[in-house]
């Protein structure tokens, strides 16, 4: 069976020399020694000031539209996991949904000042598939308007755009640790933000505790565990192998598959997090996952449906993300897919398509 993805799992016993740490302090969670060591050394490798370890990647997400204190209408985007939108509306914010940009597939940014309302407090962004929004005219609308600007850069990890990393853009930026992307913990995520804010996110993911009696304000639990910083620390000394192996089968798909992929933003160094191919219609991609699915080999439709058409949400004009929505198709891809396997699931796209 060839899955969509494969989690990397570091050598056992280096993963165990780490978590025999805990079992040494006998601090199992409240922001303990590895947590603070994961950070640092995250800071560290991705050249970014701030960060705060948390439990999942839709955690940030929250805490950032509370922190900001977001309310009334959030823009975002259409296509994106429904992590986006969910918390949105979890928040107590109406989304206002904005069509794509049809080569990147991320919010077009020439779309989003005619969305603005004096209910707007917000822009809710996904760099989708690690393929960077257009930022820079982002900031220049968020700044016109006085909203703030926050990235849903779940897919991101060791993307950079023009030299810096993606994480920098925005009032912030929230990723995934999640067990399937590429830098993990097993579970996790992170949030990222500038000096200013930092403190305000801090006491929001803890609480709102400043020290054991005092409180600054309102926060919840989103801490992230020792056992999982340890997962976080063992899988970083591999983080450049998982990626040159990464890119690699891309390269491989790039070469042999006759269907269009993803077009990538100009002056990004790119993760290759994801393989996304668009097919000329619905009824294309389904033949071709048939045609994978009986040697079983198994795709994802990443992402399927168009946010806008969730049970809590309201359908919006935004034909592009529906027509994406429907063609495009994410191929295996993992540290250790074999050229065999590439070109197996090459050669069976090829034959459904041709």
């Amino acid at each position: 069976m060839i899955n969509v993805t494969k989690t990397f799992l570091p050598p056992q016993e280096e993963y165990q020399k780490i978590m025999a740490r805990v079992w040494d302090t006998g601090w199992i969670t409240n922001r303990g020694v590895l947590v603070q060591e994961l950070e640092q050394t995250l800071q560290d490798y991705l050249k970014v000031p701030n960060i705060i370890a948390m439990a999942n990647g839709t955690l940030p997400i929250q805490i950032a539209l509370k922190a900001f204190g977001c309310s009334g209408e959030i823009i975002t985007t259409p296509f994106s996991y429904v992590a986006t939108t969910s918390s949105i509306v979890w928040e107590g914010c109406t989304p206002v949904f904005v069509d794509i940009h049809p080569e990147y597939l991320t919010i077009d940014e020439t779309k989003i000042e005619a969305a603005i309302t004096k209910r707007t407090t917000a822009i809710l962004a996904t760099h989708v598939y690690g393929n960077p929004c257009a930022v820079e005219e982002i900031e220049k609308i968020a700044t016109r308007y006085n909203i703030k600007v926050i990235y849903d850069a779940a897919h991101c990890f060791g993307v950079t755009y023009k030299d810096r990393s993606i994480f920098e853009f925005g009032d912030a930026s929230t990723c995934s640790f999640h067990a399937t992307k590429i830098f993990h913990s097993g579970e996790g995520g992170a949030l990222f933000t500038k000096p200013e804010n930092f403190e305000n996110f801090y006491f929001h993911h803890n609480f709102g505790h400043d020290g054991p009696e005092i409180f600054r304000g309102l926060g919840i639990n989103a801490k992230m565990s020792e056992l999982h910083a340890a997962m976080g620390l063992a899988v970083i000394r591999y983080i450049d192998t998982i990626i040159e192996n990464r890119r690699r089968a891309v390269m491989f798909y790039r070469d042999h598959i006759m269907v269009k992929p993803l077009q990538i933003r100009s002056h990004t160094d790119w993760n290759y997090s994801y393989y996304p191919i668009i097919f000329d219609s619905e009824r294309q991609l389904l033949a071709c996952v048939k045609k994978l699915n009986e040697q079983d080999i198994f795709p994802r439709r990443y992402f399927y449906p168009s946010l806008d058409t969730l049970p809590y949400t309201k359908e919006a004009n935004v034909p592009i993300s529906h027509d994406i929505s429907a063609k495009v198709l994410c191929l295996p891809l993992s540290h250790d897919i074999s050229e065999e396997e590439l070109e197996k699931i090459s050669n069976l796209i090829n034959a459904a398509v041709h």
